[in-house]
């Protein structure tokens, strides 16, 4: 890879590192993991297009997870979910012709136009209903292809694969009692730390981000926020396709009894005290909102201290940790 180099005044090879970034849009900080190129000869910041380009579509997604928003990419997943074209979905939901080729060139909606874009995402039974009551909106051809699509999609037998974290939640909740939504956040946050630092990966994809309430998923809190401080009891889910290995299932079983025995205000007060969290949101006022993620390195770092410190042969090593760490909040 090459690239100008204003110090060296020449075309250099150049490395990129994951940076953390913020930006102010409309009054809001929105903090996001983008990346830099740095001269293999000085070590000078240089300038990539393509790194620049990068890191403006990291932004923009960023900020419309903060605001919910619907994601570009989700836009085309459902053009490819129902074989619709731009213009025929645009006329099927009522908007302009060009409506929709102006989101996926990334003009944001409204709350209201993405709600409805992301409920056509979801819910394949409400697009077969925007489809037959707008049939006279789109050609013959349009609507054979779309409605083809529908019915495959709905005629699927299989659930849809859950994601690692999605089985991480189910496995928590069906092994666990009286969880809130705010206790299952930060064993989740545990988990993946104590995960990484003894078999050497993170358990899930998902970037934690350092809410005013400590380390949230934000996936998972939409998912059980109607909850709020209440025990998640949902009947609807069954507990039968987790998908984990022996070796997870051993971790979770950890983190359960060795943090799961405590209430999420308990768990909530320990994540503020420990450094992922702290530096994460140096500058911010405790009852501040903010996006900012925890870069995942500062997790195996820290965690990789307290094994050290702990001195954890095994999984269940981690009950000195969690004890040491209650005792220090409501016994010094």
């Amino acid at each position: 890879m090459m690239g100008f180099c204003e110090q060296c005044h020449d075309m250099v090879d150049y490395y990129v590192k994951k940076d953390q970034k913020s930006k102010e849009i409309k009054g809001e900080e929105i903090t996001y993991i983008g990346k830099e190129a740095y001269c293999n000869n000085c070590d000078e910041n240089i300038f990539i297009a393509e790194i620049r380009d990068y890191n403006l579509e990291k932004l923009d997604e960023e900020y419309r997870k903060y605001k919910n928003i619907i994601l570009v990419s989700d836009i085309k997943k459902i053009l490819d979910k129902y074989n619709v074209g731009k213009r025929p979905l645009s006329l099927l939901l009522g908007w302009g012709e060009t409506t929709l080729t102006r989101y996926l060139d990334g003009d944001i909606p409204s709350k209201s136009y993405s709600n409805i874009l992301k409920k056509v995402l979801e819910d394949p039974e409400y697009m077969k209903k925007l489809l037959e009551d707008n049939i006279d909106r789109v050609n013959e051809h349009a609507y054979d292809k779309c409605k083809k699509a529908i019915d495959e999609v709905m005629s699927k037998t299989e659930l849809q694969t859950d994601s690692k974290i999605d089985s991480v939640v189910k496995y928590i909740l069906n092994n666990s009692a009286d969880i809130t939504p705010l206790a299952l956040q930060k064993l989740l946050y545990y988990a993946q730390s104590f995960h990484k630092v003894f078999n050497g990966e993170f358990l899930f994809d998902k970037e934690c981000e350092a809410w005013e309430h400590g380390p949230v998923y934000r996936d998972i809190y939409d998912k059980y926020k109607d909850y709020g401080y209440n025990p998640i009891a949902d009947e609807n889910i069954k507990y039968k396709d987790i998908k984990l290995t022996q070796s997870e299932k051993d971790i979770l079983d950890s983190i359960i009894i060795y943090f799961g025995c405590y209430s999420g205000k308990v768990l909530e007060k320990m994540t503020h005290e420990e450094k992922p969290w702290r530096i994460t949101r140096k500058g911010l006022d405790n009852s501040e909102k903010s996006n900012r993620i925890i870069i995942k390195e500062l997790l195996e770092e820290y965690f990789n201290n307290i094994k050290s410190k702990y001195n954890m042969l095994n999984i269940s090593d981690i009950k000195d940790y969690s004890r040491e760490h209650f005792n220090k909040l409501y016994y010094n």
